[in-house]
């Protein structure tokens, strides 16, 4: 084989695993309200970087990735839960059996998603929060009808 025909990795494709560290990292930033640009700040490096990383474009080390993990204030496992293949692709809910995960799209790391929890938790009277909840349930069954 000639150095011309020899299969060369192709710069900038980035693994499933990084890719999925990657959205972990931006759901986690996303769910506290921060901002790339804080984020960066509070580990010292750039909003840049940061893009990169939650884009699986740059692989996050696992000295970065603990240091992540203090600042967001999640285990490390976090950044890795509901990897396909995984026995972590389990549900992780209240019954007492084993769940499959959900087919397709992870809903909780759809923005829409983000921003319900964020509303939730910026409501500061537990009772207002059950009553959103109960609001959001029969919203729910009247669309089922």
């Amino acid at each position: 084989m000639t150095k011309s025909t020899e299969k060369r990795k192709t710069k900038g494709t980035a693994s499933t695993i990084d890719v999925h560290v990657g959205k972990r990292l931006q759901v986690r930033r996303s769910l506290l309200g921060w901002s790339q640009e804080k984020l960066g700040a509070a580990i010292g490096l750039t909003f840049q970087q940061i893009q990169k990383y939650e884009k699986g474009m740059n692989r996050i080390s696992a000295g970065r990735l603990l240091e992540f993990s203090r600042i967001l204030t999640v285990p490390v496992q976090y950044f890795y839960d509901n990897l396909e293949g995984s026995n972590a692709n389990k549900a992780q809910g209240l019954s007492d059996n084993e769940q499959e995960a959900f087919a397709g799209n992870d809903v909780m790391q759809e923005k829409e998603t983000i921003d319900l929890i964020r509303v939730y938790y910026s409501i500061d009277d537990p009772e207002l929060r059950k009553d959103a909840v109960k609001f959001m349930k029969s919203i729910a069954k009247a669309g089922q009808k």
